[in-house]
């Protein structure tokens, strides 16, 4: 009688039933972690019998580069972004065709998606309104400045119900304890917004900003030497942001309350 460990008789059935490698065609690269955050290597797959091909040692291009030499027959290389995947590809299989794989593919396109729109919330939040607003939907945060509308929506309420009874700007302040610019906000409906925010000193000169870019001109440092000339406070503004190198701002706005918090920064160089 033959005494063998659980392992080892795992891995002699393992290695009998393994079916003879064929040489792949098409093949997908992507990295994957040893230990996360702290070292990373590279996973090869045969993408069209679903199964792993080599576990390479780190995410450099040389040692993908010489994993590839050694399948000349591969004819399709799928890869993430990654530069050191393309020049790997690149110089070990110059016919071979690379194709970003479908889920970097939407991964990519979703955050710019989502970037997109982003940037362009208040504008979205103010035509929407907050009639087709569910609040299960929110999140904590939104839920929080959406509860704020509402109790704004009561004063709101309070001060144009007074104000329809032909009730004076002096006497609605003394009976309601508001301040007659608030009064004023709302009489003049400059309160009806859902979330809050606060404008940014650019926010005058983004029209101008958009002129210039279109015309080429993107150069942000050039553009806020021109800002300087003009005397604009937005300088400050786009100064302590940290804009730098040769990319034009983007619109961005802080979906926050108008409170002590400063208005969201530009997105870094």
């Amino acid at each position: 009688m033959l005494v063998v460990g659980d392992d080892t008789l795992l891995r002699l059935v393992r290695r009998r039933a393994r079916p003879p490698v064929t040489a792949p065609t098409v093949v997908g690269i992507d990295d994957w972690a040893w230990r996360r955050n702290q070292r990373y290597g590279a996973l090869v797959c045969d993408l069209e019998r679903r199964h792993v091909m080599c576990l390479l040692p780190d995410r450099e291009a040389g040692t993908a580069q010489a994993w590839l030499a050694g399948q000349p027959q591969i004819a399709v290389v799928a890869r993430d972004r990654s530069g050191n995947d393309a020049l790997a590809a690149a110089r070990a299989l110059p016919h071979a065709v690379q194709v970003t794989d479908r889920w970097h593919l939407m991964e990519n396109a979703s955050r710019a998606f989502a970037e997109a729109v982003r940037q362009s919330m208040r504008v979205i939040r103010q035509v929407i309104g907050a009639t087709t607003l569910n609040p299960a939907l929110l999140t904590a945060a939104e839920r929080v400045q959406y509860e704020g509308y509402l109790r704004r929506e009561d004063t709101n309420a309070a001060v144009l119900e007074q104000a329809r009874a032909g009730t004076t700007i002096k006497e609605i302040v003394r009976c309601t304890g508001h301040s007659r610019g608030l009064v004023r906000q709302i009489l003049r409906g400059q309160r009806l917004d859902v979330f809050r925010t606060r404008e940014s000193s650019l926010e005058l000169h983004l029209p101008w900003l958009d002129a210039q870019w279109s015309t080429g001109a993107r150069n942000s440092a050039a553009r806020w030497r021109q800002l300087k000339l003009q005397g604009s406070r937005a300088q400050d503004a786009w100064s302590a942001s940290g804009q730098c190198g040769d990319a034009m701002p983007t619109r961005s706005s802080s979906s926050g309350c108008s409170g002590s918090r400063p208005p969201a920064p530009w997105p870094g160089c």
